[in-house]
């Protein structure tokens, strides 16, 4: 099926995805890089209210946020397909000038904001799946099963190690903390360059489960998922009863303390409950008195790359030592609140960017690097 025009929920979902990743990466940007605080290794017994608190939020966004914003990669991927089968266009063609923007983009983050960006390990994603769509349907369809079979039994693995007494080692954090606290931003910048192979561990770790989202939103594009149709409608529905009746009931193991099952749920779990949550917005938006706020959401999912950006620089200046130094400072409840105002602030100011700019600054920045490097 070929699509022509912008679906709107494509954007709703990709928005939403987008202010739900923030949702994750707040605790570590609270908790100045330490990343036990989205784990639950360090406990042993039950939580404090305050810790419960984070744990209710990392349930409901550690892991499935990012799925869902992998699978929207996928999407993506699959309309630019689309695109260039309709004009005629080689592919992957001009499109590995784009894969190379993201690429750029992802390391400039990681160095000058975030240490845990996730651009990179899309770039490369977007380039091996770029060429398996290339080489055909089916093989796009034994590569998504064999891939995701190979990610599945790698967690399994990883797991069983873990029952036999393996540990999953998060040495050097105590160190993060500090820096992130008192050093100044040019140290952090010298931090993350030194330890660059160490933190894009994570990131090369989940490309075969990139793979496989990215994927699986080809395949969701294709049989019409973001469709208005009641095609659209029922595919969706489909999707909210795997969420609802599969994917909570796998995702509250995260409840379980000791870090047992820190890592199947959120590479093996999470990602069930995101396409839930495509099926849970797919009903939501049909309740027209918040079409007021589908819109907003529509608006940042338009620029999702420069939102992306703009929240962890906001993030980092909020918590960090060289801006207001609130991590480590702050409960809970707090923090939850600081994630909402900037999510709120997001909608706003991508709301009335869009109405003036038509597209996001990032956005903008690659739409000119791809005229430059077509040929007229």
């Amino acid at each position: 099926m070929q699509i022509q025009q912008r679906l709107p929920f494509i954007d709703i979902v990709r928005g939403f995805a987008v202010l739900g990743t923030l949702g994750t990466n707040i605790w570590i940007f609270a908790y100045l890089g330490d990343l036990s605080y989205i784990t639950t290794a360090n406990y042993a017994g039950w939580w404090s209210f305050n810790d419960f608190l984070r744990m209710i939020v990392l349930f409901l966004v550690n892991g499935k946020l990012l799925g869902l914003l992998t699978i929207m990669f996928g999407v993506g991927l699959q309309l630019k397909y689309q695109q260039a089968l309709r004009k005629g266009n080689a592919w992957p063609g001009v499109y590995l000038w784009t894969i190379a923007f993201l690429g750029l983009e992802g390391l400039l983050h990681y160095i000058l904001v975030m240490e845990y960006d996730i651009l990179m390990s899309y770039a490369v994603t977007a380039f091996i799946v770029a060429f398996i769509l290339r080489l055909g349907d089916k093989v796009m369809t034994w590569t998504f099963y064999l891939i995701g079979g190979f990610h599945i039994l790698l967690i399994l693995l990883i797991f069983i190690s873990t029952l036999q007494g393996a540990a999953i080692s998060l040495n050097g954090m105590e160190t993060v903390a500090p820096l992130y606290e008192n050093g100044t931003w040019l140290a952090q910048v010298q931090h993350r360059l030194t330890n660059f192979l160490f933190y894009r561990t994570e990131a090369i770790f989940i490309i075969p489960m990139n793979i496989f989202l990215f994927l699986l939103g080809v395949k969701f594009m294709r049989n019409g998922v973001f469709s208005p149709t009641d095609k659209g409608r029922q595919a969706r529905q489909k999707l909210f009863r795997i969420g609802v009746y599969i994917g909570i009931p796998f995702n509250l193991l995260i409840f379980i303390p000791g870090g047992l099952f820190d890592l199947p749920v959120r590479y093996v779990c999470a990602p069930i409950l995101s396409i839930g949550y495509i099926g849970i917005l797919g009903k939501l938006v049909e309740y027209k008195r918040l079409d007021w706020l589908w819109q907003r959401f529509e608006d940042v999912g338009k620029m999702s790359l420069s939102c992306y950006i703009l929240q962890n620089v906001l993030a980092s200046i909020i918590f960090y030592g060289w801006g207001l130094g609130l991590g480590g400072q702050l409960n809970s409840s707090l923090i939850i609140i600081i994630w909402l105002t900037l999510s709120f602030l997001q909608l706003m100011i991508a709301s009335t960017w869009i109405q003036r700019f038509h597209t996001g600054p990032m956005e903008w920045l690659r739409k000119k690097m791809m005229q430059a490097m077509t040929p007229h």
